[in-house]
């Protein structure tokens, strides 16, 4: 959950009262009180003196991670003001600004959506905002800059139309924010290997044949996105015109992040309303209350959704505005009005259904390993090669321990066994857990594969065990031994197991899995002395 930190003297002037401390459940506090509490006093020396509040936000609402959004949301639930209405308006001059995006684009950052703030006036306060905004944007629904990074321009130092492209790093040359001379982008991604804020974000692109660039029409760069913008078109306290930019992997999130950068600090959006119809019947049933439709659109007009009884029935239309991207169905409609209503003031009701809830079969056994592991434990040490997995690989891994997401249960039992190798044999193990695999036809390109893994440690290899066990197994399924309906193995080669002693699974004529003796390399991989016999089959089938 986000957590917003407002100067209290700026939100009750934005609110035009004070509160007491009785009044309010967040406790103040300064940043100097912060700094001395986590490090010492002698580091606090210094440090500001003006009360904050430390407010949580619901991860779900982009539109209040900043003062203007908290204000505006308090104002409009107490009925102080109404709901804004955001449209947008196009330029005196009548020509509206163009972000050109070219193809090369597609193989590094593919997306790239931009607006313009018309006629602002910066105050610092309003200026530290807006720039906290964007970071707070950046660190939470743009994911620390990996699926979306926004870039704020001086419309008036540039000039349009605007250029999205992808150039080799040593053909990008610019001076960036905050510095003195210009630099290529390969020698920028050196100079901010020790940037304690920006060697974050640099393993983004910094392994890609081309890195993403913005150009004005004068060849000016405006941004290397996500790592810096260009100096000559900084914002400063005297901008009076902002050029936004968001480029993205996620078009979706590229959206969302440029409406609420724009609603926040404009009362005009490049996106119009949407509207929504619900009855007042569907609330009042979902959430355990009984209020006429007109008051219903109340409650919801208090949570920013404006909302009237249309006069067919019990029908309300919601209007949707582009700050609460969080609303994608009307069963979130419904929460608002939940929330407005008051959870506390629901009357507790007996249900009127009467259930025996069972654990979900797919989910009773727990797992013993973790879903992550290192390329090694999967590839090389299993006698295959990494590019054979269909691993789903991590992002910019913490450690090597945790380099993908597995693909199969064996090295986890396998690392089990090595840490308890001291214990008297036999040592029988088995896991019932999820490996992930990469599946093009999903849309996260991954899909989850519920797998039964078990192994048998002895001073004999003990095949005959572990095809017991297979056949228990099946037995329990109640899938009987046979060709075509039933169950059966055949011989197969894999280079995880030792020539010879290998065998494929088949369920209904379908491969579900294998078994047999493990490799003695393998076993020697994984520090291991005494032979293995291992089975893994998919149990998805059985589910």
């Amino acid at each position: 959950m986000p957590t917003v930190g407002v100067k209290r003297d700026l939100l009750f002037q934005a609110l035009g009262r004070t509160y007491s401390k009785s009044f309010l459940s967040h406790f103040p506090t300064s940043e100097k009180e912060i700094i001395s509490r986590e490090q010492g006093d002698s580091k606090a020396s210094g440090a500001s003196d003006i009360i904050l509040y430390k407010i949580d936000v619901p991860a779900n609402r982009y539109d209040l991670l900043c003062l203007e959004g908290l204000v505006r949301g308090l104002q409009v639930f107490k009925n102080r003001i109404e709901e804004p209405r955001y449209r947008r308006v196009s330029p005196v001059s009548g020509e509206s600004q163009k972000l050109i995006i070219t193809k090369e684009t597609a193989a590094v950052r593919p997306y790239a959506v931009a607006a313009v703030l018309r006629n602002i006036t910066f105050t610092q306060q309003r200026y530290d905002s807006f720039i906290e905004l964007q970071e707070k944007l950046h660190q939470n629904i743009c994911r620390k800059r990996s699926l979306v990074a926004i870039g704020t321009h001086d419309l008036d130092a540039i000039s349009g139309p605007f250029t999205y492209t992808a150039k080799p790093p040593g053909d990008i040359s610019f001076k960036p924010l905050n510095q003195t001379k210009e630099y290529t982008a390969t020698q920028l991604m050196s100079l901010y290997k020790t940037d304690s804020h920006l060697r974050h974000y640099l393993h983004i692109i910094e392994d890609k044949p081309v890195y993403p660039v913005i150009y004005d029409s004068n060849g000016i760069v405006l941004s290397m996105p996500p790592i810096i913008n260009g100096d000559h078109s900084k914002i400063t306290l005297h901008t009076k015109n902002v050029f936004i930019e968001c480029t993205a992997t996620d078009v979706t999130k590229a959206k969302i992040v440029l409406d609420i950068i724009v609603t926040m600090f404009s009362e005009y959006c490049s996106q119009p309303f949407t509207k929504e119809k619900l009855s007042s019947e569907f609330i009042n049933r979902k959430v355990g209350i009984n209020e006429s439709t007109e008051k219903i659109a109340q409650l919801l007009t208090r949570m920013c959704l404006r909302s009237q009884a249309t006069g067919f029935g019990d029908e309300i239309e919601v209007e949707i505005p582009p700050t609460r991207s969080d609303i994608i169905h009307a069963c979130d409609i419904m929460e608002d009005a939940a929330i407005a209503y008051g959870f506390n003031n629901i009357i507790r009701t007996t249900p009127r259904t009467y259930t025996v809830a069972n654990q979900k079969c797919s989910v009773e056994f727990i797992p013993i390993s973790f879903p992550q592991c290192s390329q090694e434990d999967i590839a090389d040490k299993l006698g295959k090669k990494i590019s054979e997995t269909r691993a789903a690989h991590i992002s910019n891994p913490k450690t090597a321990e945790f380099q993908v997401a597995r693909t199969t249960l064996l090295p986890g039992l396998l690392k089990t066994i090595a840490a308890n190798r001291k214990m008297p044999l036999p040592l029988k193990l088995f896991e019932v857990s999820d490996v992930v695999l990469k599946d093009e036809t999903k849309d996260v390109g991954a899909r989850n594969s519920r797998r039964f893994c078990a192994i048998y440690y002895n001073k004999s290899p003990g095949f005959e065990v572990i095809h017991g066990l297979l056949d228990r197994t099946m037995q329990l399924l109640e899938v009987k031994p046979a060709l075509g309906d039933g169950y059966h193995i055949q011989a197969a080669d894999d280079s995880t197991f030792f020539p010879g002693r290998c065998a494929e699974v088949f369920v209904r004529g379908k491969s579900v899995g294998r078994l047999g003796v493990l490799h003695p390399d393998v076993i020697s991989r994984f520090e291991l002395t005494m032979p293995c016999s291992a089975l893994e089959i998919d149990i998805e089938p059985f589910l």
